[in-house]
């Protein structure tokens, strides 16, 4: 792993952007990685059909807290049109790691609650 995204992913770790929790979010949605044990929430506050807030919480390893940070910072006053189309390949380009299963499941614990809040799934499909 380049040591660039070492530094930016322990960054993303130990000062998290946009962690917290909006009063009342137009849209709320929670998960965890049963394997490991990650939780993720994330709160949207929505305007005009674009996020015009991101807050989240996430209780993991450095890959799953860093990814939920990171995602937050790609999404900010987005289309939600546009944030439907994010998908893992994004998500893995904003990281810069090559991820084994188990960590790939980390990263990717984010993007599963994000779609999942912004399509309103309650129980994402195995």
């Amino acid at each position: 792993m380049d040591a660039l995204y070492r530094e930016e992913i322990l960054e993303h770790y130990k000062y998290p952007k946009n962690r917290g929790k909006i009063e009342k979010p137009d849209i709320t949605s929670f998960d965890t990685t049963p394997l490991c044990g990650d939780e993720c929430r994330i709160d949207l506050k929505i305007e005009g059909n674009r996020v015009k807030e991101i807050k989240f919480d996430a209780k993991g390893c450095a890959i799953s807290q860093a990814a939920t940070s990171m995602l937050s910072e790609l999404i900010e006053d987005k289309p939600l049109e546009e944030i439907k189309k994010i998908g893992k390949k994004e998500l893995l380009e904003e990281l810069g790691l090559e991820l084994g299963p188990v960590r790939l499941k980390c990263a990717l614990l984010c993007l599963k609650v994000l779609k999942s809040g912004v399509y309103g799934i309650k129980d994402w499909p195995t």
